[in-house]
């Protein structure tokens, strides 16, 4: 992994690109950006190497049927980091980060059984000698946060004609209920497609195609219509510290309830937040911001977040360590792989 990485104008123009349309050609965006088709591909490829982007496939649990739990764990000093490695190895754990100086850990739990998902909050993380409290919060609304609505810092670097051209690939974000009323029954072809696109988001449709034994016109309408009912959608992840935000926090607000959804469609406007969630417990409303440094997070937190309608209470917890990020681990300030 590189140890450090200058961003040129153009990296961070494909990177917006690449947010409005992950799955669009190389052909495509070039003829958006006004570059040659080779120059998008070596430059995607590059940025790709150094850990500072990746396209995935992510699953929704909840268009199956399954909620998300977000949880903080209090873990006895000197145990955090193997307890954070452990969780990040889990194929249902998509989020984990050390805060409150190392003392405690944030995770997403995003598990795709109700077996799986109690074996680990009921089980095996309440069995686990150094794990001192847990608090895990069900996931009531999503404001910001995947399923095509993406993180906004990057919002304006390209202009509207060149937006336009990328067009809106996928399904827009709307907000809807964070569990299917309708729950998706994936087959076993399904579970093929999601598999490659976890690997690669940019995955052919020829390839899909052969992992799932199907023809390319058939596996084009499968994730289309997975894209749709929301499945799985298409994430361009991003090292935000490759970017120049080196300042992460968790915000965890306390808001009159009348006034919670307000304030969650407030916070997904914002450019420095990348998550945002109505969720259960005392702290009803849930954020991830991302700001240049603790001076930016300390005036965006107190001017523009202080002074939300509604909000009795916040809380700050800096970012020590970030593991990993939805399907992604990270190595220092880089996405691994």
């Amino acid at each position: 992994m590189a140890e450090s990485v200058t961003l040129a104008p153009d990296d961070v123009r494909l990177i917006r690109a690449l947010q409005i349309a992950p799955r669009a050609s190389f052909a495509t965006i070039a003829a958006a950006l006004g570059v040659s088709e080779n120059a998008v591909g070596r430059r995607f490829r590059r940025l790709r190497a150094e850990g500072v982007l990746r396209v995935a496939g992510i699953v929704d649990p909840g268009a199956l049927g399954q909620s998300e739990w977000l949880v903080r764990l209090r873990c006895r000093p000197g145990s955090i980091a193997a307890i954070a490695g452990s969780l990040a190895k889990r194929d249902d754990v998509s989020w984990v980060a050390l805060c409150a100086a190392g003392s405690e850990i944030t995770c997403a739990v995003r598990s795709r059984s109700r077996e799986q998902r109690d074996d680990l909050l009921g089980c095996q993380l309440p069995r686990t000698a150094a794990v001192l409290d847990i608090h895990a919060s069900a996931m009531l609304r999503q404001f910001m946060g995947g399923r095509g609505h993406y993180w906004a810092a990057l919002r304006g670097t390209l202009p509207p004609e060149q937006e336009s051209v990328l067009g809106a690939e996928g399904v827009p974000f709307t907000e809807a209920p964070v569990v299917a009323r309708d729950p998706v029954r994936l087959t076993a072809a399904d579970e093929q497609l999601l598999d490659v696109l976890a690997a690669d988001g940019r995955a052919a449709l020829v390839d899909l195609a052969a992992a799932a034994d199907l023809t390319p016109g058939r596996a084009a309408r499968r994730l289309a219509t997975l894209l749709r009912r929301r499945v799985v959608h298409i994430d361009v992840e991003i090292a935000a510290e490759a970017l120049g935000f080196h300042a992460r926090a968790n915000l965890w607000l306390r808001v009159h309830p009348s006034a919670v959804k307000d304030v969650g469609r407030t916070l997904a406007r914002q450019p420095e937040i990348a998550f945002a969630a109505a969720v259960s417990g005392p702290h009803n409303v849930h954020a991830v911001a991302h700001c240049r440094d603790l001076d930016e997070l300390f005036e965006f937190t107190s001017d523009r977040i202080g002074s939300l309608p509604g909000l009795q209470s916040l809380e700050v917890s800096p970012l020590l360590k970030h593991v990993k990020q939805a399907g992604t681990l990270l190595a220092g300030d880089r996405l691994a792989g």
